[in-house]
Protein backbone atom coordinates (compact mmCIF):
# COMPACT_ATOMS: atom_id res chain seq x y z
CA UNK A 1 0.00 0.00 0.00
CA UNK A 2 1.44 3.35 -1.07
CA UNK A 3 0.74 6.75 0.42
CA UNK A 4 1.52 10.43 -0.11
CA UNK A 5 4.87 10.08 1.65
CA UNK A 6 5.86 7.48 -0.96
CA UNK A 7 4.69 9.79 -3.74
CA UNK A 8 6.76 12.67 -2.38
CA UNK A 9 9.88 10.51 -1.87
CA UNK A 10 9.67 9.02 -5.36
CA UNK A 11 8.89 12.28 -7.18
CA UNK A 12 11.50 14.37 -5.40
CA UNK A 13 14.07 11.65 -6.01
CA UNK A 14 13.91 12.41 -9.73
CA UNK A 15 16.08 15.15 -11.27
CA UNK A 16 14.83 18.73 -11.58
CA UNK A 17 11.45 18.15 -9.91
CA UNK A 18 9.51 20.91 -8.18
CA UNK A 19 6.76 20.42 -5.62
CA UNK A 20 3.81 22.80 -5.89
CA UNK A 21 3.39 25.38 -3.13
CA UNK A 22 -0.39 25.51 -3.27
CA UNK A 23 -1.38 21.83 -3.72
CA UNK A 24 0.06 18.31 -3.60
CA UNK A 25 1.60 18.08 -7.04
CA UNK A 26 4.94 17.60 -8.78
CA UNK A 27 6.25 19.14 -11.99
CA UNK A 28 9.38 19.20 -14.10
CA UNK A 29 10.53 21.54 -16.85
CA UNK A 30 9.45 20.16 -20.18
CA UNK A 31 10.76 20.80 -23.63
CA UNK A 32 10.81 24.58 -23.92
CA UNK A 33 11.38 25.16 -20.21
CA UNK A 34 7.75 25.32 -19.08
CA UNK A 35 6.74 23.48 -15.90
CA UNK A 36 4.60 20.43 -16.65
CA UNK A 37 2.80 18.44 -13.99
CA UNK A 38 3.35 14.70 -13.90
CA UNK A 39 1.71 13.68 -10.59
CA UNK A 40 -0.89 15.46 -8.45
CA UNK A 41 -3.75 14.80 -6.05
CA UNK A 42 -7.06 14.19 -7.78
CA UNK A 43 -9.76 16.76 -7.10
CA UNK A 44 -13.05 14.92 -6.82
CA UNK A 45 -16.49 16.38 -7.40
CA UNK A 46 -18.58 15.17 -4.45
CA UNK A 47 -21.68 17.20 -5.29
CA UNK A 48 -22.91 18.51 -8.65
CA UNK A 49 -22.20 22.20 -9.23
CA UNK A 50 -20.00 22.36 -6.11
CA UNK A 51 -16.22 22.83 -6.14
CA UNK A 52 -14.01 19.78 -6.44
CA UNK A 53 -12.15 18.71 -3.31
CA UNK A 54 -8.78 16.94 -3.00
CA UNK A 55 -8.98 13.18 -2.50
CA UNK A 56 -5.69 12.30 -0.79
CA UNK A 57 -6.09 8.59 -1.58
CA UNK A 58 -6.06 9.14 -5.35
CA UNK A 59 -3.15 10.38 -7.43
CA UNK A 60 -3.44 11.62 -11.00
CA UNK A 61 -0.41 10.43 -12.97
CA UNK A 62 0.63 11.53 -16.43
CA UNK A 63 1.06 8.85 -19.11
CA UNK A 64 2.90 9.04 -22.42
CA UNK A 65 -0.14 8.59 -24.68
CA UNK A 66 -3.71 7.33 -25.03
CA UNK A 67 -2.57 3.76 -25.65
CA UNK A 68 -0.62 3.67 -22.37
CA UNK A 69 -3.66 5.11 -20.61
CA UNK A 70 -5.98 2.44 -22.00
CA UNK A 71 -3.49 -0.32 -21.18
CA UNK A 72 -3.27 0.77 -17.55
CA UNK A 73 -7.03 1.21 -17.21
CA UNK A 74 -7.63 -2.30 -18.58
CA UNK A 75 -4.88 -3.89 -16.49
CA UNK A 76 -6.40 -3.44 -13.02
CA UNK A 77 -9.59 -1.45 -12.42
CA UNK A 78 -9.06 -1.77 -8.65
CA UNK A 79 -5.91 0.38 -9.02
CA UNK A 80 -6.51 2.54 -12.08
CA UNK A 81 -9.52 4.52 -13.24
CA UNK A 82 -10.51 7.72 -14.98
CA UNK A 83 -13.40 10.16 -15.08
CA UNK A 84 -14.94 12.40 -17.76
CA UNK A 85 -12.75 15.35 -16.67
CA UNK A 86 -9.71 13.39 -17.94
CA UNK A 87 -11.22 12.31 -21.28
CA UNK A 88 -8.70 13.03 -24.00
CA UNK A 89 -5.99 13.91 -21.46
CA UNK A 90 -2.96 11.62 -20.99
CA UNK A 91 -3.36 10.77 -17.30
CA UNK A 92 -4.81 8.00 -15.16
CA UNK A 93 -6.12 8.09 -11.63
CA UNK A 94 -4.38 5.74 -9.19
CA UNK A 95 -5.86 4.50 -5.91
CA UNK A 96 -2.87 4.74 -3.57
CA UNK A 97 -4.14 2.15 -1.06
CA UNK A 98 -4.37 -0.40 -3.92
CA UNK A 99 -0.82 -0.04 -5.27
CA UNK A 100 2.57 -1.08 -3.94
CA UNK A 101 5.35 1.51 -3.67
CA UNK A 102 7.59 -0.21 -6.24
CA UNK A 103 4.82 -0.16 -8.88
CA UNK A 104 4.05 3.44 -7.98
CA UNK A 105 7.74 4.32 -8.46
CA UNK A 106 7.63 2.91 -11.98
CA UNK A 107 4.45 4.87 -12.79
CA UNK A 108 5.83 8.14 -11.42
CA UNK A 109 9.14 7.67 -13.23
CA UNK A 110 7.31 6.99 -16.51
CA UNK A 111 5.15 10.08 -15.88
CA UNK A 112 8.26 12.19 -15.32
CA UNK A 113 9.82 10.76 -18.51
CA UNK A 114 6.68 11.78 -20.43
CA UNK A 115 7.22 15.48 -19.64
CA UNK A 116 10.98 16.05 -19.45
CA UNK A 117 13.43 16.57 -22.30
CA UNK A 118 14.90 13.33 -23.65
CA UNK A 119 18.36 14.22 -22.33
CA UNK A 120 17.11 14.02 -18.73
CA UNK A 121 15.70 10.57 -19.39
CA UNK A 122 19.02 9.46 -20.85
CA UNK A 123 20.86 10.86 -17.83
CA UNK A 124 18.58 8.98 -15.43
CA UNK A 125 19.01 5.72 -17.36
CA UNK A 126 22.79 6.18 -17.50
CA UNK A 127 22.80 6.28 -13.68
CA UNK A 128 21.01 2.92 -13.71
CA UNK A 129 17.57 4.20 -12.73
CA UNK A 130 14.34 4.68 -14.54
CA UNK A 131 11.86 2.81 -16.63
CA UNK A 132 12.36 0.98 -19.83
Amino acid sequence: MADRMDVRRIALGLPEVEEADDHFGFSARGRGGKLKGFAWTWNERLEPKRPRVPNNDVLAVRVANAQDKETLLASDPAKFFTEPHYNGFPAVLVRLPAIQADELAELITDAWLAVVPARLGRELRSRGRGAG
